[in-house]
C-alpha cells in the first residue's frame, strides 16, 4: 500500500499533468522510430494523458486500475500496427519511470523526500504494470497481423495456382504478396505428404541463407516455391542439398512466377513417382519412367502383364537371369559389351538371351521402340508388384 505522501504527491501530480507530459512527449518524440513521424506527435501525447493519470491513481491508490490494463494492451496493439519496433515502444514506456519521479519529486516538500525515497519502488512497480500491458498487447497484435499475412499468402498462392499463371495482374500481385520477383530462378518442390515436418525445416534454413521461399500446405502433399534473391546464381545442387532428408520432387528450374503454376505440377508427379525405398528429393529429369509408369496405375499394369506376363512361363532362375540382363542393358550404355562386362559374360550370351526374351515376349530390346517399351514396362512392374 502506497503510504500518505506518495497518494498525496501522486494526486497533485495527477491534478496537474500538462507539464510531465510535454518534456515526456519531447523526449519520446526524440528516439529514432518516433522521429520518423509513423505516430502523430498529438497522438504520442494523448496516449500519454491517459497513460500517466491510470499510473498515477494505481500509485496514489494502491491498486491497478481496471482501465490500466485494457489502455496499456490497446496501445500496443495499436503502435504494433502503426510499425512501432517493440524496443522503441518499450524504451517511450520505460520513459515514463523517469518522468513520473521527476514529477514526483518536483511537487515533494524537503521533508517529504525521505518516504518519497522509500516508496521508489512502488512508482516503479506501477510503471512495469504498464510497460508489462504495452508489450502484451503488441505482442498479440504482431501474432495476428502474422496469421494474417500468412492466409493473405496462401490465398494469393492458391489464386496463382488456379489461373495456372495465365492472367499478369494475378501473378503482379501474388508476386508481390509472396515477396517474389516476378522474374528470376524458382525452384519447386512437392514434398510426400509425410514429409511435411521436413519441408517445413528445409524452408527455414532456404530463408536463413537469404533465399525467399513460400510454403504452401496441402493434402496431397505440400510444396516450397523458392527464388534467390536478385539474379544470383544458386546452382540446382545448392538447393537440393538444402532439401538433403526431404522425401519430395523437385521439378526442372523455371524464369518465370508464371511458369511456378506447371513446375508444381511437374514436382507432384514425381512426389508421386518416388518408390516406397526412395529418400531425399528426386529430381524429375531422374524420375521420366517412374513417372509414366506412375501416371496411370491402371495402364502402368497392364503394360507391365502384356510385355512381361509372357516371361511368367518359365522357370524362376531364367526369368530372373534374362531380366537382370534387359534391365542392366538398358540402364547402362547401351553397348552389349558393357552390358557383358557388367555381367561378367560373354557378349555371345548376352546377344543369346536378348533373342529369349524377344522370342518369349515379342520386344527387341536392341530395337529403339521396344526398348523404350520395355523399359517403361519394368519401371511399372516395380510400381505394381502384386498385378
Amino acid at each position: 500500500m502506497p503510504n500518505e505522501v506518495l497518494s498525496r504527491l501522486a494526486l497533485e501530480r495527477l491534478a496537474d499533468l500538462q507539464g510531465l507530459i510535454e518534456v515526456w512527449t519531447d523526449q519520446v518524440m526524440a528516439l529514432e522510430s518516433y522521429a520518423q513521424g509513423p505516430v502523430p506527435r498529438e497522438e504520442v501525447r494523448e496516449g500519454a494523458r491517459i497513460g500517466f493519470a491510470l499510473i498515477l491513481r494505481h500509485v496514489a491508490e494502491g491498486h491497478v486500475p481496471p482501465e490500466l490494463a485494457e489502455h496499456s494492451e490497446s496501445l500496443g496493439e495499436r503502435r504494433a500496427g502503426q510499425g512501432v519496433p517493440l524496443a522503441a515502444l518499450l524504451a517511450a514506456g520505460r520513459l515514463d519511470a523517469r518522468a513520473l519521479w521527476q514529477g514526483l519529486v518536483e511537487r515533494a516538500r524537503p521533508e517529504d523526500m525521505a518516504e518519497l525515497l522509500r516508496s521508489a519502488h512502488l512508482v516503479w512497480e506501477a510503471v512495469e504494470q504498464h510497460v508489462t500491458g504495452l508489450m502484451a498487447g503488441y505482442q498479440r497484435a504482431v501474432l495476428e497481423m502474422g496469421r494474417q499475412r500468412e492466409d493473405q499468402r496462401r490465398a494469393w498462392f492458391a489464386r496463382l495456382l488456379d489461373n495456372d499463371g495465365r492472367n499478369p495482374d494475378v501473378v503482379r500481385d501474388a508476386g508481390q504478396v509472396l515477396g517474389f520477383d516476378l522474374s528470376g530462378r524458382f525452384f519447386v518442390a512437392v514434398a510426400d505428404p509425410g514429409a511435411s515436418a521436413e519441408l517445413r525445416a528445409a524452408a527455414t534454413v532456404m530463408t536463413s541463407s537469404g533465399l525467399r521461399c513460400h510454403r504452401h500446405e496441402s493434402p496431397t502433399g505440400d510444396m516450397l516455391v523458392a527464388q534467390p534473391p536478385g539474379r544470383a546464381g544458386v546452382p540446382e545442387k545448392t538447393v537440393l542439398g538444402l532439401l538433403r532428408g526431404v522425401r519430395c520432387g523437385v521439378s526442372p528450374p523455371v524464369d518465370e512466377l508464371a511458369q511456378v503454376p506447371h513446375a508444381v505440377r511437374l514436382a507432384a508427379a514425381a512426389a508421386r513417382a518416388a518408390g516406397p525405398d526412395t529418400e531425399g528429393p528426386q529430381r524429375l529429369e531422374e524420375r521420366w519412367l517412374d513417372v509414366f509408369a506412375a501416371h496411370s496405375p491402371e495402364l502402368a499394369a497392364e503394360l507391365a502383364e502384356r510385355v512381361l506376363g509372357p516371361l511368367a512361363a518359365i522357370g524362376a532362375a531364367e526369368r530372373d537371369r534374362l531380366l537382370e540382363t534387359v534391365h542392366t542393358h538398358l540402364s547402362g550404355t547401351g553397348s552389349i559389351a558393357d552390358t557383358a562386362v557388367a555381367l561378367y559374360c560373354h557378349r555371345n550370351t548376352v546377344q543369346h538371351r536378348f533373342a529369349r526374351f524377344r522370342d518369349l515376349t515379342g520386344r527387341d530390346v536392341r530395337a529403339p521402340g521396344d526398348a523404350a517399351v520395355v523399359a517403361l514396362a519394368l519401371r511399372a512392374a516395380v510400381l505394381n508388384p502384386a498385378r
